[in-house]
């Protein structure tokens, strides 16, 4: 499990798919940690007294100094257990498999499947004015950051605009597309989603990472939930590798 926890956050990106990158540092502390325990445990077994007595005991063929009578009827004597309660059941190997699977093949970052099954949540926040959006076009945003200034920006700040965001495709069940992002707060545990419908293109392929250029399409009353989901008359669309962070922060 140390080694599981290490590769992924101390030699590797792959943490970003479970937690905020400011948690790395107590990921890699509880792996070091864990391997010393590891360690630690090893060393104290070999050498108890009852880890040098079991490895006599095989150095010197234990098995076979029991053939006698005089050993048999002592470990009859004992309940038959001789050294197994020294040790645990070999079964609970079993338990580092799930570790060995995170070490091997670590989960893909959460995509379309987990976005589809959340609900349609916003901000909770009230219609307002927003900062001026920075010179220049296009002007790059987070999803989350066209969404709320979409839906519950009085000034209308994104009027005219042309913007670029990225995100993952997911499809709806009328023919609709959408870039899609996973908000989290901690960690992938409490993700949310939060998705923008695409118009004037066609659709990538489900979980495809795209970067998207348009404009903003207004669509229903401020605030309202005929706002939601927001809408981008798409200019372009092009495919890129998914982000080493793959989420928003909420």
């Amino acid at each position: 499990m140390g080694a599981a926890i290490l590769r992924i956050s101390l030699f590797s990106e792959l943490y970003l798919r479970y937690v905020q990158a400011s948690l790395r540092p107590y990921l890699v502390v509880s792996g070091v940690v864990l391997l010393l325990l590891g360690v630690v445990m090893a060393v104290v077994r070999r050498f108890s007294p009852a880890g040098a007595e079991h490895a006599e005991h095989a150095e010197h063929g234990e098995h076979g100094e029991h053939d006698e009578h005089g050993d048999h009827d002592e470990h009859a004597e004992h309940g038959g257990h001789g050294h197994d309660h020294h040790h645990g059941p070999r079964v609970a190997w079993l338990l580092a498999l799930p570790a060995l699977a995170l070490l091997l093949f670590p989960p893909p970052a959460l995509g379309s499947y987990s976005a589809g099954r959340e609900a349609a949540q916003r901000a909770a926040q009230g219609v307002g004015t927003f900062p001026a959006l920075a010179s220049g076009d296009p002007v790059e945003l987070t999803l989350a950051e066209f969404s709320s200034r979409a839906i519950y920006d009085s000034g209308r700040s994104l009027r005219g605009r042309t913007v670029r965001m990225t995100g993952f495709v997911t499809h709806g069940d009328d023919g609709t597309w959408y870039v899609t992002r996973l908000f989290v707060t901690c960690c992938a545990a409490d993700a949310t989603a939060g998705k923008v419908e695409m118009r004037g293109d066609d659709a990538p392929p489900v979980d495809t990472w795209i970067t998207v250029t348009g404009t903003w399409h207004p669509k229903g009353r401020l605030g309202s939930d005929a706002a939601w989901p927001p809408v981008l008359d798409v200019s372009s669309v092009k495919r890129v590798e998914q982000p080493a962070d793959p989420y928003e922060q909420r």
